[in-house]
Order: structure tokens, then sequence, then C-alpha cells
């Protein structure tokens, strides 16, 4: 996989408009900057319709503070560049913590959904996502 790396991977579904992602460890700054960069050139094929993502946090640690600014900014982008879900896997209650405070920060609260296991995730995913294709645009141009 060409985009992988220690602390992250992500795998681009074009057809559902959906990229699956899975965080490892415990991040810094530079991780965080270099996770962003990576994200932008895996989605930017997606970000003309509206576009959803999985997130397996269940290897993700607790990471810097500045992360947690880093990654609130990062969510800005992914809602002005027409994210519409965003899916996360977690069962930590401080790396939850950490992550409600980047929806908060980078204004995604209302896009975003969390679960303990993948299952839950993928069970969601489908029925409010994949199985409504909420990526089609309808005929009046507008998005699900």
């Amino acid at each position: 996989m060409a985009d992988w790396s220690f602390e992250f991977s992500f795998n681009v579904e074009r057809k559902s408009h959906i990229i699956y992602e899975k965080i490892y460890g415990q991040w810094k700054q530079g991780t965080a900057e270099e996770y962003h960069q990576e994200f932008v050139k895996a989605v930017t094929p997606l970000i003309k319709k509206p576009w959803a993502k999985l997130v397996d946090l269940l290897n993700w640690k607790t990471s810097y503070p500045e992360v947690v600014t880093l990654l609130s900014k990062h969510l800005t982008w992914c809602r002005e560049h027409n994210m519409q879900l965003s899916i996360n896997v977690i069962d930590n209650t401080s790396t939850f913590r950490q992550l409600n405070k980047m929806f908060t920060g980078g204004g995604t609260e209302s896009l975003s959904r969390t679960f303990r296991n993948r299952s839950q995730a993928e069970q969601f995913l489908r029925e409010y996502w994949i199985k409504d294709k909420l990526w089609i645009p309808k005929k009046n141009g507008a998005a699900g």
C-alpha cells in the first residue's frame, strides 16, 4: 500500500466515496502534519461529491496536546471539503476525550459518530451511507 506508514494507513473506496483509516500509536506534531498531507492526497479524488470516512482508532494512544489542535484543523478541512460523515471506532476513555475535543475544534460534532467496535461502525456505515447512496447527487444537484 503506497500510503502506509507506522502511524496511519488509508484505503480509498472511490465507488462508494469512503476512506477507511487505521490510526496507530501516540502521535506528535510531525505525525499529525504528515497524516494531514497524506490524507489530502488520498481523498482529493473524492472531494467534489459528499464523502465519508471510517476511522479505526483501537490502537491509537493519547497524543500530545498540540495534536488535538492540528487534528481539529484537519477536521475543519474535511468538513470544508465535503466530508458528510465521520465514523470512529474507539474504546479508550482518554483517547475518546481527546477525539471529542477534535470534533468540537473542527466543527464536526454533527457529522461524527463513535462506536466501540468495528462491526457496529460498519453496520452503521452500510445502513446510513452505502444503502442510501448519499454520495450520489440527486437530480437537483444536491447530495443525499
